[in-house]
């Protein structure tokens, strides 16, 4: 965040994109090893989506004064993410721990990717329209965004449904 802030050179957002890919890359390989090692611990299962809705929210909201991220891409993501965790929560209070998702997990990965593009320098690599691909990649996963969010609120049906019968 704090390197988003600042004026934007070739090396102000190399940093950034490095400290963004490294923490999305250990978000990967710290789930990898839990399920390898079955290390899989309820917290984790409730905190490790928090720690990734923590660095996209961070990074869709920071590229916004930048101009590389429209405010509306953001605030869908944003209110998803805040449905999705509070779905999550009255799921754990009544007893149930809802994983990822495999369409969930593809939506943060590409959603890792179309931030880490756009966060990274114009003016490194010769790939004409970087942002515009950055971009395109973030609305493909605004659009998994959405139906993972419909397919969580899906999943957990049943329990608004037996809430309505007591």
């Amino acid at each position: 965040m704090l390197l988003l802030l600042q004026e934007q050179t070739t090396w102000i957002s190399l940093i950034a994109w490095f400290v963004f890919a490294v923490a999305a890359v250990s978000d990967w390989i710290d789930g990898y090893f839990a399920r390898k090692y079955k290390e899989i611990t309820v917290l984790g299962q409730l905190m490790d989506p928090l720690a990734d809705k923590v660095l996209v929210a961070t990074a869709l909201v920071m590229l916004i004064p930048i101009g590389r991220m429209p405010a509306w891409v953001t605030l869908i993501i944003l209110c998803r993410e805040i449905v999705v965790t509070g779905l999550r929560s009255v799921a754990s209070s009544s007893g149930i721990v809802v994983d990822a998702s495999n369409m969930g997990k593809w939506k943060s990965t590409i959603q890792y990717i179309g931030l880490g593009t756009l966060i990274f320098p114009n003016d490194v690599l010769p790939i004409p329209f970087l942002h515009q691909i950055g971009l395109a990649i973030v609305y493909v996963a605004l659009v998994l965004t959405v139906w993972s969010g419909i397919d969580y609120f899906y999943k957990l049906r049943k329990i608004f449904l037996e809430d309505e019968q007591v």
